[in-house]
């Protein structure tokens, strides 16, 4: 059977959202169970991703275009 894959197949691998990172208070640290204490944007060979941990981007704001017509 085929893996699944959510929100595409073209993530970038980020500890971030990792199954095995979780957020240390120490700023963008990610606390890695396989490798210790690793920056945010860090990645390794057993990375597997996570979909509930992934932030998304906020998104651009678009100002109402009926004002400008008035």
């Amino acid at each position: 059977m085929a893996k699944k894959t959510y929100f595409g197949s073209n993530i970038p691998p980020s500890c971030s959202y990792c199954v095995y990172g979780n957020r240390a208070k120490e700023g963008n640290k990610v606390l890695c169970e396989k490798q210790g204490l690793v920056a945010g944007d860090y990645s390794c060979k057993k990375w597997e991703y996570d979909p509930i941990k992934r932030v998304p981007k906020k998104q651009l704001t678009i100002p109402n275009q009926e004002d400008d017509i008035i």
